[in-house]
């Protein structure tokens, strides 16, 4: 990297961490169920809202709590049921139609990353009527508070009910946008594992993967501090501790809470320690192609870590101590790779495969432009890339073969 670019990305990133202590980061109310949330609609004096979420959720019976609750509230509300995986620009306008058109004064989320990305993203439109989403890209360019925003994950993974950031799809663009502003962090969580039972094998693997993603990319970065160190240890423990567990038996009370709570952790991890470039690469295929955002996080993270290489091996090694795959007297670069060897089998156990099909060759050189963008000077990743070194891992995780 042109050193001069090199120096402007580090000035850049020191500049957050030494501002961190300051900065308006809040962490959300914690909630154990739905049923609790009727002194929170007291509190708040909600009226109305609307209910972000997904078909597949709505088909599970899973807003069913929270519908009880609201009615037995007296809280009138509304259900936009058409959120995508990736969500998109006109998600967030068709949602925003519905809000307005109900008069609604708060938002409840429900499901994964997605729903709870377009949700962010729809009170950002609120607070901001004569703004675009793509106006509203970038870093802290959401300075107003937006409404009530109650989370309410059904998923263990995204860590969305934590963080300040917001994952939008611009289909037409072929590209995604990154909203990151405090404003965004939601006001409560409803972390009930009930809630969870329901979720498929394949994508307990992809979200409990992508939790374990938050957690890495937040420990080996630049800018942790003894807090985010310490939330992503416990992240990383609890991860491999119950990870497969949920994966085999989804009714395993005690490894679904734990991996909600794996995730929350992760997720103020990297809210304040940000993530690398695993996420930008990730963003950039669910941006040009839908790859959902877990798979390509699990699939892209053994080979970017490897490439780090000895910028990252000592705090490689730190969490391969703490998620019991290598032993304290190991040298860093064999914990290092234990722990990538580790992530590789974990991916194996649970049919993750080890690389992506649908990739274009004509493609790559666009998207790694894209992550190269939004990775530098923002993330601070142990090991500065290039444009042209990032391309190498589409090469890397593409299957051709199909």
């Amino acid at each position: 990297m042109f050193f001069l670019k090199a120096a402007f990305c580090r000035v850049f990133q020191t500049g957050f961490k030494l501002a961190l202590p300051v900065l308006p980061y809040r962490e959300p109310t914690v909630i154990s169920s739905c049923a609790e949330l009727k002194k929170v609609f007291e509190a708040e004096k909600l009226r109305s809202v609307l209910v972000v979420t997904d078909k597949g959720i709505v088909n599970n019976g899973l807003i069913s709590p929270l519908e009880t609750v609201l009615n037995e509230s007296g809280v009138n509300f509304a259900v936009y049921d058409n959120t995508q995986p990736n969500p998109t620009v006109q998600n967030v306008e068709e949602a925003l139609a519905l809000y307005n058109k109900n008069r609604c004064d708060g938002l409840i989320a429900v499901g994964g990353g997605s729903a709870m990305d377009c949700a962010k993203a729809l009170g950002a439109r609120v607070a901001y009527p004569k703004k675009s989403v793509g106006q509203m890209k970038g870093v802290l360019r959401i300075l107003r508070r937006i409404p009530t925003l109650i989370a309410v994950p059904t998923t263990a993974g995204t860590g969305s009910e934590v963080t300040l950031a917001a994952i939008i799809t611009d289909p037409e663009k072929r590209h995604k946008y990154a909203l990151m502003s405090f404003p965004l962090i939601p006001h409560y969580a409803v972390l009930d594992a009930a809630l969870t039972y329901t979720l498929p094998p394949h994508l307990t693997a992809t979200t409990g993967m992508d939790a374990l993603t938050h957690a890495v990319e937040a420990y080996i970065g630049r800018s942790t501090t003894k807090e985010t160190r310490r939330l992503a240890l416990e992240a990383v423990t609890l991860i491999f501790e119950n990870v497969e567990t949920a994966y085999a038996d989804g009714k395993n009370h005690k490894s679904r809470e734990n991996m909600l709570v794996a995730a929350y952790k992760a997720g103020i991890a990297f809210s304040k320690s940000y993530v690398g470039y695993i996420h930008a690469v990730a963003h950039s295929l669910g941006g040009r192609y839908g790859t959902p955002h877990g798979l390509a996080n699990a699939v892209i993270m053994p080979y970017v870590l490897k490439a780090y290489g000895q910028s990252a091996y000592k705090k490689l090694y730190e969490l391969s101590v703490a998620a019991g795959v290598c032993d304290e007297k190991d040298g860093h670069k064999d914990g290092a790779e234990k722990f990538i060897a580790a992530i590789k089998a974990l991916n194996a156990k649970m049919g993750i495969p080890e690389k992506l099909s649908g990739i274009k060759k004509e493609d790559i050189a666009v998207m790694a432009s894209n992550a190269e963008k939004e990775a530098n000077p923002l993330y601070p990743v142990p090991r500065l890339m290039t444009e042209k070194e990032l391309e190498k891992f589409y090469y890397r995780v593409s299957d051709w073969s199909k």
